[in-house]
């Protein structure tokens, strides 16, 4: 296995490990994810039916309306949201949400993650220090 680590830019801090959910759509708290269970509710959303709790959730940006940051916040206190986030950028909703959840959040890293990365790879995401860290077999077809 080879270990990779990709730097980025810290939004909110901390560490967590976990489990890569990954999803190409946007995703708008409000409306788009049940707060009480962490189910995806959108229907035509990529990851409808799934649940993001004790996830690294991985999706571009965030979408939708500011109360979204306090659905963030409900899932956390609900503990049915993800232990941490990779955006390709974050926005202000996103980030205001991961920061008074204390959900670790890193994003604009040096390699487009969905090069790298697949639903269910287990990463490290340090909020503190910028950067993810996670192993990949050699000769892996993902860098």
């Amino acid at each position: 296995m080879v270990p990779i680590k990709l730097k980025g830019r810290t939004i909110s801090r901390g560490c967590a490990e976990g489990e890569v959910l990954l999803s190409r759509d946007p995703i708008s708290f409000l409306g788009s994810v049940d707060p009480k269970t962490g189910i995806v509710v959108e229907e035509k959303h990529s990851l409808a039916g799934k649940s993001i709790k004790g996830k690294v959730l991985v999706f571009p940006h965030g979408k939708g309306s500011t109360v979204g940051s306090y659905v963030m916040y409900q899932l956390k206190k609900n503990e049915a949201g993800p232990v941490a986030i990779i955006n390709l950028e974050t926005e202000p909703i996103v980030a205001v949400g991961a920061i008074i959840s204390e959900i670790p959040l890193v994003d604009l890293l040096e390699q487009n993650p969905y090069e790298y990365l697949n639903d269910g790879d287990i990463v490290l995401v340090n909020g503190s220090e910028g950067y993810i860290e996670f192993r990949k077999p050699e000769g892996s077809k993902k860098k």
